[in-house]
């Protein structure tokens, strides 16, 4: 059982868990290149996890768990702290975005909670569009990082931002409607 939890992917997840504060703290006093590093060091780990479990076969119930909360959990803090103020950011995450974005992960796991004890056991698998959700928050989130170090404002970031505002509003009415399909099929 141990060497179930202790995988190498796990490891490597359970890192990259323990680099967020990292980032933040880097982030916060200023250490923009620095930041940046780590975010990509998160990022490279979240890459060898799935390789290692896939590698190994040592895909386990904690990873398949662990991973994508540790994703998630790197990604809203990311957005976070890139919308705060006043700590030198010259290209900053709008605050309503990332309230939007935590609004529809909220939502997200509010409704695949509700669905599984109203109607029953259901697997919610990730959309194409929850996945390009995520894909344009790392870009958007990266070009931010980016333009912060080298100082000065972007226009990619401004596009990031309105592509990440599309791509919420696009995601989160899916989930909405598949939820809507779930409640509505018979239990297999």
């Amino acid at each position: 059982m141990t060497a179930q939890v202790f995988t190498i992917a796990n490891q490597l997840t359970l890192l990259r868990m323990l680099l967020i504060p990292l980032f933040v703290i880097l982030t916060l006093y200023g250490e923009f290149g620095w930041s940046l590093a780590v975010f990509a060091f998160a990022g490279l780990t979240d890459l060898l996890d799935g390789l290692a479990a896939r590698a190994a076969g040592q895909k386990s119930e904690l990873g398949a768990w662990l991973d994508p909360a540790a994703d998630k959990l790197l990604l809203v803090t990311t957005f976070i702290v890139l919308t705060l103020p006043n700590i030198g950011l010259v290209n900053r995450i709008p605050l309503w975005l990332t309230v939007l974005i935590i609004s529809r992960d909220v939502g997200i796991v509010l409704t695949v909670a509700i669905v599984n004890f109203a109607v029953g056991r259901r697997t919610f698998q990730p959309s194409i569009y929850g996945k390009t959700a995520t894909a344009t928050y790392i870009v958007t989130a990266v070009a931010a990082m980016i333009f912060n170090y080298l100082g000065y404002h972007s226009a990619i970031v401004d596009f990031g931002i309105f592509a990440s505002l599309a791509i919420t509003l696009i995601s989160g009415f899916h989930y909405i409607w598949h939820a809507a399909r779930i409640f509505d099929a018979p239990a297999s």
